[in-house]
């Protein structure tokens, strides 16, 4: 049982990466019916958001420190962090150390410009063209971007630890009546899990009980009607555009704790995160999510030792097997609209 239980936290862990992915997928899918191959590298620039401000908190300059000398007696050099002269020594320890969750400040208005200039400059022209058009050049413009990336901070994963606070792991067999030590598992893991709540849950409750949430959803079930009543949709639909990439940038800054991140990542996370969104369902936000977590726990059980002794490579496969079977049997995904992949 505290096997099973832990399976459950790890498949949570990795489900709540692929339901926030897939999430910014279908909002882009369902309001502006793009397939966007690039939604991976969104994911990629909020971690490296967060690479950015660590690195530039981390900004020091050299000062002679009389207290410390060398084996010659002479007075060291020692690095200090301009963060100490601008807000003090303990301020600004706290500062660098809570540079993955200040991220989030900084990764909001910039990846929602981000997302603003890839509808506005790019995407916007390809609307009516055919699905295959719109995946060539947004995977285009995916590779683009990772190797831009890789141009300015290198092809190595780059360490980003998680504020000391939630370093280590949590007892959480105790918690739930089992003997000590049975059920370890990282703090910062069980933060990304309830982080992700919060960001499904605002986008949900954005969309359904703000005035602005609900034409975007008129939009999407009948976007000239609400065109018809005077209404800019497509003005709407762009600011989603943004919201979907800052969504996916969030989601990006929180996970560099547990996954230091590299140029490549967004790509590792995008096939799998479409293959998320057809499970659900295109076009649905709620089998996005229900998606993102089912698989994600199916991919942790498949991971474990008994099962890849039994079935060599059945954890890299499980997700798709699992795409197969559900889109033979129900080619519109698990909560998928009526007709939308069915033709």
């Amino acid at each position: 049982m505290d096997q099973f239980i832990l399976q459950i936290l790890n498949g949570l862990d990795k489900g709540s990466a692929y339901a926030l992915i897939a999430l910014g997928l279908t909002l882009i899918f369902g309001t502006l019916g793009v397939v966007n191959f690039a939604h991976g590298a969104l994911f990629m620039l909020g971690s490296f958001c967060a690479v950015t401000l660590s690195k530039f908190l981390s900004l020091s300059h050299k000062i002679v420190d009389e207290t410390r000398t060398d084996f010659l007696g002479n007075p060291m050099e020692v690095d200090v962090p301009y963060v100490h002269d601008w807000f003090g020594v303990a301020a600004g320890d706290a500062i660098i150390d809570w540079a993955v969750p200040l991220s989030l400040i900084f990764a909001i208005p910039i990846m929602i410009g981000i997302g603003y200039v890839m509808e506005r400059g790019l995407i916007k022209h390809f609307y009516k063209r055919p699905h295959a058009d719109q995946i060539l050049v947004t995977f285009g413009l995916a590779i683009v971007i990772q190797e831009i990336v890789k141009y300015y901070y290198g092809a190595n994963p780059i360490p980003t630890p998680a504020p000391s606070a939630f370093k280590g792991s949590f007892d959480f067999g105790v918690l739930v009546g089992f003997d000590a030590n049975a059920i370890i598992y990282p703090y910062w893991r069980l933060v990304y899990f309830f982080f992700s709540l919060v960001i499904i849950g605002a986008v949900f409750a954005f969309l359904r009980f703000t005035t602005f949430g609900m034409v975007v959803r008129a939009g999407m079930a009948d976007r000239e009607t609400v065109g018809l009543l005077g209404i800019d949709i497509d003005k709407r639909f762009t600011i989603m555009f943004g919201i979907a990439a800052a969504v996916a940038g969030l989601a990006g800054v929180m996970y560099v704790p547990i996954n230091p991140p590299n140029y490549h990542m967004g790509m590792d996370f995008l096939v799998l995160s479409f293959v998320v969104v057809v499970v659900g369902g295109m076009g649905s936000l709620p089998g996005a999510v229900a998606a993102g977590f089912l698989l994600g726990i199916l991919e942790s059980f498949a991971s474990t030792s008994w099962a890849v002794s039994n079935l060599p490579g059945i954890n890299q496969v499980i997700i798709y097997l699992v795409a197969i079977i559900i889109l033979l049997t129900r080619p519109r995904g698990l909560m998928g609209r009526k007709g939308v992949m069915e033709e």
